[in-house]
């Protein structure tokens, strides 16, 4: 027997069905004030039609509190509708602690996924269910978009700048991934899946394909371009040291003060004369056209790594 064509994609994450239900209020109100206007219009086209041409229409009258009727009812329903849309928004800025972290780069027409355990994946993303996953992303050139239907979960992939966005998948199973942003022309290629699997599956997984984590990578590196000349753990190096750092307000030469996030690292690389430090020389040069996105990423994973106590740049 036939199945009738979804109207909608599967609810496969925590915050789908939260979405779904704006979305119906969105458009009940939406049917109903429709239904309400044209209803009027036809009714006042039959009561107050001309029934002869010596007919005058008599004098309208003024009524205030039918005014403030349509002006309260509106403003009160889009008020309801700002803060339930802007708690949604607010709950999907906000990864709950200690959610599993994936890096996504961007670039014309493909996913670059990385975990932070290391394994790489081209348009294709392996994650536990029932585990809160962050996405922190960035794009080689254009403007793209992680669009994930059944987690109801999209977020602008830009260039030169971090975005951020978390999901947690409610049940296994393989999810269509798109880039909603036109980006080229192959944008419609630019596809990909997003695989769901059992905690124990998922282990497997990262087993079968293990490779140096993240933090590995991003120490290698941090060696390979002599940034541990400079960066020594106890601050008597040409930079400042950045153990327990990564997080932390760091006051400028003008005195500005900027959180060191994943944004200020970037800039930190690519344009560190734009940082200046008191009581530092700008003498950092910077490795902008040296290292990619992903090598950026690598770098952000290791420097928020030293904010652990148990871990220490190489010698």
């Amino acid at each position: 027997m036939a199945q009738w064509p979804r109207l909608r994609p599967e609810e496969a994450s925590v915050s789908a069905d939260r979405v779904d239900h704006l979305f119906f209020f969105l458009t009940g109100i939406t049917l109903f004030f429709t239904f309400l206007i044209f209803a009027t219009i036809f009714y006042f086209m039959i009561k107050y039609r001309r029934r002869s041409e010596q007919e005058r229409p008599p004098a309208t009258k003024q009524s205030t509190a039918l005014e403030i009727t349509w002006i309260v009812i509106p403003a009160l329903i889009c008020v309801v509708l700002f803060f339930w849309g802007a708690s949604l928004f607010f709950a999907a800025a906000r990864p709950p602690k200690g959610a599993m972290e994936i890096f996504v780069v961007g670039k014309q027409w493909m996913w670059h996924l990385q975990h932070a355990e290391g394994p790489r994946e081209i348009n294709q993303l392996h994650v536990p269910v029932g585990v809160p996953v962050r996405l922190t992303m960035t794009s080689e050139d254009v403007i793209h978009d992680f669009f994930v239907p059944a987690f109801r979960m999209k977020m602008d992939v830009l260039p030169g700048r971090y975005t951020s966005e978390w999901f947690e998948a409610t049940q296994p199973g393989s999810y269509h991934l798109f880039c909603a942003q036109y980006c080229g022309t192959l944008h419609s290629g630019m596809t990909g899946t997003v695989e769901v699997m059992n905690p124990t599956d998922y282990a497997q997984w990262l087993r079968d394909n293990a490779t140096e984590s993240m933090v590995q990578m991003g120490q290698d590196l941090f060696a390979r371009l002599a940034c541990n000349t400079c960066h020594l753990p106890e601050g008597t190096g040409a930079g400042p040291a950045l153990q327990g750092r990564f997080g932390k307000p760091v006051t400028l030469a003008d005195g500005q003060t900027r959180v060191m996030d994943e944004a200020f690292v970037r800039q930190s690389v690519l344009d560190p004369a734009s940082l200046p430090l008191p009581n530092y020389r700008p003498a950092m040069p910077t490795f902008r056209g040296q290292v990619s996105e992903e090598q950026i990423l690598q770098l952000i994973a290791y420097i928020r790594s030293l904010s652990s106590a148990e871990r220490t740049p190489t010698p």
